[in-house]
């Protein structure tokens, strides 16, 4: 683990086990208790509504295997989704999944390759029923094999509890249930909240100019116990440290929708839009645990913007140097 100094940009090497005897005993550690689901399916096709295929092109439909990859939910049978090779599947496209007990048809055709698709079970049973069954865990692309059956525990926070993200929120990846009882132990107090993790974390920046980069909404639910607890840090000058960025997302996203009563962020449900960049004024964070990111990405970006460009570039240097890994299983920051 590395720590910087968010001030002075000074930083240096340590291991995360040590972090409970980092902190001061006043932080309140907010975490996101999202967990990953099967989020990719494999299917063939089936063709379109009201046009029957050909007996040459129903060949090449029940042979020809596709990926549909959820991204977001938009309701229980609709989701938005990547669409592997998308440019086969036009609005009205069907694809049949397992042994046809399940049924995606193509709604609508989004910016960069993204679908809109209604799912239909044949047998009567719930999407996420079939979903859990048929779907396999969206492993990092760098880890070079198939999904396994035990990666559906295994690529989980020790904390995850709500299903709904495509991606694990992968600095909890670093927490065990003994970091978090020394963590108890040295007096800080805890909250959860849930962020669905998808396309707006990873997708990389495509624009030249970064402001003009599209980040990609994420849905987000802040309790009543949580909410509580974060305005109360607040008011009582406690730091409030973020466990990952999409926890920094979802409380800065929260803040903007306070209400009128003063308060600093207000429970209930939403989806951050919000894109923090350079310049950004952080209200609610003062220090955040977060993984090495990859270049072009709004989470470099995001970091950034909580350190500075100069002094977030000087560590990553030294990350580099220091052979530090990166990625979803890699090194972790401690930044404050």
């Amino acid at each position: 683990m590395l720590i910087v100094d968010r001030a002075s940009g000074a930083f240096r090497d340590d291991q995360f086990r040590t972090l409970p005897e980092l902190l001061h005993g006043d932080e309140l550690i907010v975490f996101n208790n999202v967990r990953v689901i099967p989020a990719r399916l494999f299917g063939h096709r089936l063709g379109v509504h009201a046009q029957p295929p050909s007996r040459k092109t129903k060949r090449e439909h029940l042979t020809g295997e596709m990926e549909v990859f959820l991204t977001r939910k938009i309701d229980a049978e609709v989701w938005e989704a990547l669409v592997r090779p998308g440019r086969k599947l036009p609005v009205g496209e069907r694809v049949a999944f397992g042994e046809g007990e399940l049924e995606a048809e193509i709604l609508t055709r989004g910016e960069l390759g993204l679908r809109t698709v209604r799912f239909h079970a044949k047998d009567g049973r719930a999407t996420v029923e079939h979903l859990e069954r048929l779907g396999h865990v969206p492993l990092p692309p760098y880890i070079a094999r198939a999904d396994e059956n035990s990666d559906k525990e295994r690529y989980q926070t020790v904390f995850a509890r709500r299903p709904g993200a495509v991606a694990a929120p992968t600095a909890g990846l670093h927490f065990t249930p003994e970091i978090l009882e020394r963590i108890r132990a040295r007096g800080c107090e805890m909250c959860e909240i849930t962020l669905n993790v998808g396309l707006g974390t990873f997708q990389p920046v495509h624009t030249d100019i970064l402001e003009e980069h599209k980040i990609h909404a994420e849905a987000y639910e802040i309790g009543e116990e949580a909410a509580q607890k974060i305005n109360t840090a607040k008011k009582t000058r406690s730091p409030i440290m973020a466990v990952g960025t999409t926890v920094v997302r979802a409380l800065e996203d929260a803040v903007q929708r306070a209400d009128s009563a003063g308060q600093r962020v207000v429970a209930g449900t939403a989806e951050a839009k919000i894109f923090i960049l350079p310049g950004h004024e952080f209200r609610i964070v003062d220090a955040i645990l977060t993984n090495f990111h990859l270049p072009k990405s709004t989470l470099l970006a995001l970091v950034s913007a909580f350190v500075g460009r100069e002094k977030i570039l000087a560590a990553y240097r030294h990350a580099v140097q220091a052979q530090y890994r990166f990625y979803s299983y890699g090194d972790c920051m401690l930044i404050r």
